[in-house]
């Protein structure tokens, strides 16, 4: 049976680690920040500090781009615009070895709607 893309975002969930934008905000000196979305949605606002690998050349960027090269073990803050392709991404990333990748629930719709900092 074939799984909704919804249900595949479910199922990620339900093996990673999720955190909220106020344990994201107070990560953002000690994480790697990953925004997994489109160039075009990262330019138009971001989290501080953030890097953007969107989401659908992931597995094939992560290990070429220089901030996440030997980081495995490094904690690293994922989001997106609403937490569906970050907890996608999340899980790809502990499956890549990335252990300690986590998403923000919410996206930036929450993180940018709570008032928090931009970059």
């Amino acid at each position: 049976m074939a799984l909704t893309a919804m249900e595949m975002v479910a199922n990620a969930k339900q093996q990673i680690k999720e955190v909220d934008t106020a344990t994201a905000k107070g990560q953002l000196q000690s994480s790697l920040i990953l925004d997994v979305r489109e160039p075009a949605e990262y330019a138009a606002g971001h989290l501080p500090g953030a890097i953007n690998i969107p989401r659908g050349v992931l597995e094939f960027k992560i290990d070429a781009t220089p901030e996440f090269q030997g980081k495995q073990q490094e904690s690293i803050v994922v989001y997106c615009q609403t937490g569906g392709r970050s907890a996608l991404a999340a899980l790809a990333l502990n499956q890549l070895g990335y252990t300690q990748a986590v998403s923000m629930a919410g996206g930036f719709k929450a993180w940018s709607e709570s008032g928090l900092p931009l970059g």
